[in-house]
């Protein structure tokens, strides 16, 4: 049951995050859009003085348009979807943590994954392949504490399809 609570909840999530997402794109866009009419109307003032017609006027207003390029697109880059990073991950599901335990050897599994693994395949680590009871396992919060920050920042990782 647990699982499909966070299943709901990460579903909820992404729905808000993408809500947002759309907004800051938007947003984004409209803004790069009045950046680039007046950077474009103040080149065209100091370009109607007579004598300031110059290459280098030419060349250095590409330039800032560039820059203005680049500026916005690094901006928009927080929401472009991409891989969670590994040390995040599940060492057999390969999925984002939720509830993540840490084994003797400092392997760190979602919890009931690796108890599913205890009970069907035996009584090991799947990594290290020492010995492992279900009784030697440890949240480990400062993973649980790191995966939420991701999440917070990165809240396309919550789609779970």
């Amino acid at each position: 049951m647990i699982d499909e609570i966070w299943q709901e909840l990460a579903k909820a999530k992404y729905l808000q995050w993408e809500h947002a997402s759309s907004k800051r794109s938007w947003e984004l866009k409209s803004l790069k859009e009045a950046c680039e009419t007046a950077h474009k109307e103040k080149h065209f003032l100091d370009d109607s003085h007579p004598g300031s017609f110059s290459d280098e006027a030419i060349i250095s207003h590409m330039k800032q348009l560039e820059v203005l390029s680049r500026v916005f697109k690094e901006a928009g880059e927080a929401d472009i979807p991409g891989e969670v990073p590994d040390y995040l991950c599940c060492k057999i599901t390969l999925d984002i943590l939720r509830d993540p335990v840490i084994t003797p050897s400092g392997v760190t599994y979602e919890r009931t994954v690796i108890l599913e693994h205890l009970q069907k395949v035996g009584k090991f680590d799947p990594v290290t392949r020492e010995p492992l009871d279900h009784s030697q396992l440890v949240p480990n919060l400062a993973m649980k504490e790191a995966v939420q920050a991701y999440l917070d920042g990165h809240g396309w990782a919550y789609n779970t399809n």
